[in-house]
């Protein structure tokens, strides 16, 4: 058995530890020999050799900085790579394939950006050593796999990379100009004029990157990774940001370049896009922060499901207790409910952009999700029933209290998320805080924490305060497909027990699938029109909302989960006839 020991040299704080609390009460240390040390960082360090694997020093550090763990028995061979004595390992690494698409799906903080960084030859690995490997030694390390194949071609320069990373948000801080002089220096394969078509990129291209919004970051990002000349093209978490609309076209797109010359690896946590995409599938398993293992190539389906599962048949890997299964949407319709406030038809006008809403209500005890493409008035609408907006006619009927979670989060604060949760950690430690998993960084300040983390915080807050509703605009965003899910059930459970509402903004509509008992639909034309319709079931919005966006989708009938139909297939034309675009 393969023993690692992790520390997290972040977390780890000597000085307010009771200097080095773990030393002093480790037994192989007590004993005379020197397993946890004194490291050249100051920090703490373990040596895997001596440790027994008593956990003593896990139990009792105050920062959960560190971990000991046990690998499995397939785990026997030395990481790909390592961050460091004590830091994080990764084990295997995915491949690209020619003429097809890749998926790799796992948990935030397991290693999927690692592996590509790899691919890309920002990293050199290491092979668990003290300095970086050397070609040869690389190659002989994978000898007899593919991945050996893949380093070799590299090695001759056989390999050209394209590779859009995961935080298009930083792209303003490293590049200056207008988009079109990004996109024509980034034009190598003479394709401009067709992918800012497909993309609907031609109204931004006299634009600052600087004045991007997110979404048309993350858009102007996919574009420039398509034009490069390259024959591998990886995209890290290309839908973040987007609308439904926009991340079924950018997946034609991306389908599109992978041909008998070039291969295509996507990381993903929208699902639904996953599967949409994925010819092949990685499933990335470990614990975050610690270990990553990379899984055997499966093919998509099969991927995702055994993901879900938390299951890998041909390893006989079991790396998650429960399984997570879907329910037809039947399942989600319930009993009527009191009234718990309701709405006038109103409108309003926001400089050249007006939007209107029939009317409606919400009922006590349920979850409304709220679903349409950008710029169309969704965060508006959230805003009015909010108050903090005023419509020129009509409005909210019923004065209730609410408690709201703004699409976008301030990271700037200082203050300890200890400070920021107290409310939580006083009536919702079981509920909310060990659910979401915020224990480990109560003592961290909120401007040290990461996007992910910083959106669990905010969710907390919000559900921590006395309310009648709780409006949250894209909750799921920075989280990854587990949290994603489990927040779900969290929200559901919540409202359920304590008998309150929610209201919800999101484009993952596999999240709102998991989640809603009802939906609304926003259409109209983004950034001039908006028009809220009724608020229905959650199989009658799904099907009008595909509707408009023109797919079908079945369920999966192993987990049940909604799968997005191939375009013209005889399943889409059989249910475009029936009018049944939500299977």
């Amino acid at each position: 058995m393969t023993r690692i020991a992790v520390i997290r040299k972040e977390d780890c704080h000597p000085q307010r530890c009771g200097n080095y609390l773990c030393i002093r009460v480790c037994p192989i240390n007590r004993k005379g020999d020197e397993c946890i040390f004194k490291a050249d960082d100051s920090k703490a360090g373990i040596d895997e050799g001596l440790c027994i694997g008593c956990d003593i020093c896990v139990k009792k550090c105050p920062f959960d900085a560190i971990s000991i763990i046990n690998l499995p028995e397939q785990l026997d061979k030395p990481p790909v790579h390592r961050y460091g004595r004590n830091g994080f390992h990764l084990y295997n690494m995915p491949v690209p394939v020619f003429g097809k698409v890749v998926g790799i799906i796992g948990r935030n903080g397991i290693g999927k950006s690692t592996a590509l960084k790899i691919m890309n030859g920002l990293i050199i690995p290491n092979l668990g050593k003290e300095g970086e490997s050397t070609p040869k030694e690389l190659i002989a390390f994978f000898k007899g796999t593919e991945v050996q194949r893949f380093f070799e071609m590299q090695r001759l320069g056989k390999i050209t990379m394209s590779y859009k990373p995961q935080h298009v948000d930083l792209l303003p801080k490293s590049v200056q100009g207008k988009v079109s002089a990004l996109l024509k220096k980034a034009d190598g394969a003479g394709r401009l004029s067709d992918i800012i078509g497909k993309l609907g990129l031609s109204h931004l291209l006299d634009r600052e990157l600087s004045q991007l919004s997110g979404g048309e970051l993350q858009l102007v990002a996919i574009a420039a990774t398509i034009l490069k000349k390259a024959n591998v093209f990886i995209f890290d978490e290309p839908s973040s940001y987007l609308d439904i609309k926009q991340r079924l076209k950018i997946s034609s797109v991306i389908k599109e370049l992978a041909t008998a010359d070039t291969a295509v690896i996507v990381v993903e946590h929208d699902l639904i896009l996953m599967d949409y995409l994925a010819d092949f599938a990685y499933v990335l398993y470990g614990k975050e922060t610690c270990y990553g293992a990379v899984s055997l190539p499966k093919a998509g389906k099969v991927g995702l499901n055994s993901y879900l599962s938390g299951f890998l048949r041909e390893e006989n890997i079991r790396f998650r207790d429960t399984a997570i299964h879907f329910m037809p949407a039947t399942i989600h319709k319930k009993p009527k409910n009191p009234v718990l406030t309701s709405w006038e038809q109103m409108k309003i006008t926001l400089g050249s952009f007006l939007f209107s809403a029939v009317a409606g209500e919400l009922l006590r005890n349920e979850v409304v999700g709220v679903v349409g493409e950008n710029g169309i008035g969704k965060t508006t609408f959230v805003k009015l029933i909010a108050g903090l907006l005023t419509p020129v006619s009509g409005g909210v009927t019923t004065p209730i209290s609410i408690s709201y979670k703004s699409q976008y989060i301030d990271s700037s604060s200082t203050d300890l998320v200890s400070v920021v949760l107290k409310r939580a950690v006083e009536k919702y430690t079981v509920e909310l805080i060990r659910p979401l998993q915020l224990e480990k960084f109560l003592l961290k300040q909120v401007n040290e924490i990461s996007g992910g983390e910083l959106q669990r915080v905010a969710i907390a807050h919000c559900l921590s305060q006395d309310a009648d509703l709780y409006l949250l605009d894209e909750p799921s965003a920075y989280l990854d497909v587990e949290q994603r899910l489990l927040l779900a059930k969290i929200l559901r459970d919540f409202m359920e027990n304590h008998g309150k509402t929610a209201l919800i903004v999101d484009h993952d509509l596999l999240f709102l699938d998991y989640l809603c008992h009802k939906l609304i639909l926003v259409d109209g034309t983004p950034g001039k029109q908006g028009i809220l319709g009724s608020v229905q079931d959650i199989a009658s919005g799904m099907n009008h909302f595909l509707e408009r966006v023109e797919i079908t989708m079945r369920r999966d009938a192993e987990t049940h989960r909604p799968r997005i139909n191939k375009p013209g297939s005889v399943l889409d034309r059989e249910q475009k006839a029936e009018g049944n675009y939500y299977g």
